[in-house]
């Protein structure tokens, strides 16, 4: 049973449409990464997603028992959250929010969720840094704990490498990807068509209309894979 369907949605903001008809489902443990040009309507369709933005048009449908607070998701960072003055662990805990209900405190099982995540995404050496101190990469990894406190199933990412270095970028790939092995399903916006094709397990290419959804090899072999595929490679 899919995780998620989005059905015949049409996408955009005020009166102005990025992109229409765009229809695909995700299965547990697909890696599915978003793409193309500015514009194209990626961030909406996360907003959309996440019931963050309604779609114009479609409808999107979560399944296999998943409800809106079961999704983790990490923003693309803004220079005001890279100066949130609060420590790594309260940073990292708040992500167990959604867990609270009605109480006042967190649990003890989500204090523990809080550190395993911290170790897991090895910042938990930095529990009592302030956020605000820590280099790009780190706050990256903190962020990204901070979203699995929110989901053991299904995690959203909006550009998560945005602004980091070659090498910190390819070691957040490298989480992601290990992350998903792990069971976790993944929908990513990125603009990393190469690491896409070699990490996910599929592509949706967006423009006016959905230019490809299918596997990411399918995608390296269509005509749009590998005109995107080629501008890349030579940096345009």
């Amino acid at each position: 049973m899919a995780q998620l369907t989005c059905d015949s949605l049409t996408l955009g903001y005020e009166s102005r449409i990025v992109s229409s008809q765009v229809s695909f489902s995700v299965e547990a443990g697909d890696y599915v990464c978003i793409v193309g040009e500015n514009g194209s309507g990626k961030s909406t369709l996360i907003k959309a997603i996440l019931n963050l933005k309604p779609p114009m048009a479609g409808k999107v449908t979560l399944g296999d028992g998943l409800t809106r607070g079961d999704l983790g998701y990490l923003p693309q960072q803004t220079a005001a959250q890279r100066d949130f003055p609060a420590s790594v662990r309260e940073i990292v805990l708040s992500g167990c929010l959604n867990r609270i209900g009605h109480r006042p405190f967190f649990s003890q099982n989500q204090r523990r969720l809080a550190q395993e995540n911290m170790r897991r995404l090895q910042v938990d050496d930095l529990a009592r840094r302030s956020f605000a101190e820590l280099s790009g990469g780190q706050q990256h990894r903190v962020l990204l704990a901070r979203a699995l406190c929110a989901t053991d199933r299904l995690l959203v990412l909006d550009e998560p490498a945005s602004g980091l270095d070659p090498q910190i970028t390819e070691e957040m790939y490298r989480l992601i990807k290990e992350l998903n092995q792990s069971g976790l399903t993944i929908i990513m916006v990125s603009h990393d068509i190469r690491a896409a094709v070699r990490d996910a397990s599929h592509i949706l290419h967006l423009g006016r209309t959905p230019l490809f959804w299918g596997s990411a090899r399918e995608y390296a072999e269509s005509d749009i894979g590998r005109i995107y595929l080629s501008r890349e490679a030579v940096g345009v």
